[in-house]
């Protein structure tokens, strides 16, 4: 897919444009660039000195990045890779008591005796035990999760239409971000086989680069993905759940809590609101997708354990309440920074905060065509 020409130029660093055009020399001796690939604005003034250097120049972009082009996409992902990745890590501590919680509840009995234990048996150095994984597997989760979000949301409501893209608008969130966790847990699912081994079995490997080879030479290539269907489990209604119910409660806010429009408010009230949407979202993640959790940290920690495995150890209740309060302080605070560190990404490249009123069908279409 070709660039256009506004995506094109806002691929480049700012310092290469301003808000009036810019000149730069290109020397015209053998080692000079070609004018092919260095065009010179007919608008340009000629300048020839000794040296024979001809000016070119570079107009500045009126917008950053041209929604929905493939730099809007790029955008999208490096702004996931940087809200899942740096959140994912900073919380480890807290994952690393859950997961061990989930499978050892007779140690680690409650939230401060389990750091306790960690700290005895591990020292401080313990509580990061697992990050390298961690930030590198949800980096490339939220890279796809993020951006292949925004792809299918507007691919699912091009096919809808103006009309039934805005009557079942949830639907269309629901969908999109269905479609993308799929994608997105393909990337995450090797390093959080790994990521689970490291954090709950002491002396298996200090990291990623020790405890990858360790796991494939034990359970084969195919075993790092031993756990996929129970991730799809987890993270499909948890990412549902993550952005249907955020841009709903975004739009509720915007629609009733705010005197007035989005499009008035300061970008730092804007990112507030992401913050709080995203928090609010993040708590009803947490409760929807726990069973499945517990799942996933049971059975890569065991090997060759199954699913009726966990569910006859743990109990039903036990699926859905061990390590829950836990959970839902971490993923609540995870999910709000989250969409946070997104959006704020979003409007540093120039584009607009997730969410909002959504216009109606003929507004829609008066935009479109404009």
């Amino acid at each position: 897919m070709a660039l256009s020409d506004r995506s094109r130029e806002s691929l480049l660093p700012s310092f290469l444009y301003a808000s009036s055009a810019r000149s730069f020399a290109v020397g015209a001796g053998a080692g000079a660039a070609s004018p092919a690939r260095f065009p010179v604005s007919a608008a340009a003034p000629s300048v020839a000195g000794a040296g024979g250097v001809a000016p070119f120049s570079i107009q500045a972009p009126k917008e950053r990045i041209e929604l929905y082009s493939p730099a809007f996409y790029a955008a999208c992902t490096a702004g996931g890779i940087a809200s899942c990745g740096l959140t994912h890590m900073a919380v480890t501590p807290l994952d690393l008591v859950k997961c061990n919680m989930q499978i050892d509840p007779a140690k680690y009995k409650s939230i401060s005796s389990g750091f306790g234990v960690l700290l005895k048996e591990q020292g401080a150095r313990g509580f990061f035990r697992g990050w390298v994984p961690t930030l590198l597997g949800y980096s490339a989760q939220g890279a796809c999760k993020f951006g292949f979000y925004e792809f299918f949301k507007k691919y699912y409501s091009d096919i809808a239409g103006p009309e039934y893209a805005q009557k079942y608008k949830t639907l269309i969130y629901l969908a999109g971000s269905a479609s993308a966790e799929v994608i997105a847990d393909v990337a995450l699912c090797p390093f959080e086989a790994v990521k689970v081994r490291v954090q709950t079995q002491p002396g298996f490997a200090r990291g990623l680069s020790d405890g990858l080879p360790k796991f494939v030479r034990s359970e084969g290539a195919l075993g790092l993905y031993k756990g996929l269907v129970p991730l799809w489990g987890r993270q499909i209604p948890y990412t549902m759940m993550k952005f249907a119910s955020f841009e709903t409660i975004v739009e509720l806010i915007y629609k009733h809590a705010m005197p007035v429009p989005k499009s008035e408010c300061s970008k730092t009230t804007q990112l507030g609101i992401s913050f709080a949407g995203g928090y609010i979202a993040g708590v009803l993640c947490a409760v929807v997708s726990h069973p499945a959790d517990n799942l996933v940290s049971f059975l890569n920690n065991a090997k060759g354990a199954t699913v009726g495995d966990a569910v006859k150890k743990l109990g039903l209740w036990g699926l859905f309440t061990r390590g829950l309060p836990l959970r839902i302080v971490m993923i609540g605070t995870l999910t709000g920074a989250q969409w946070g560190i997104y959006d704020a990404f979003k409007v540093m490249v120039g584009l607009p905060t997730t969410g909002g009123v959504t216009p109606a069908p003929a507004e829609a279409e008066s935009k479109a065509s404009a």
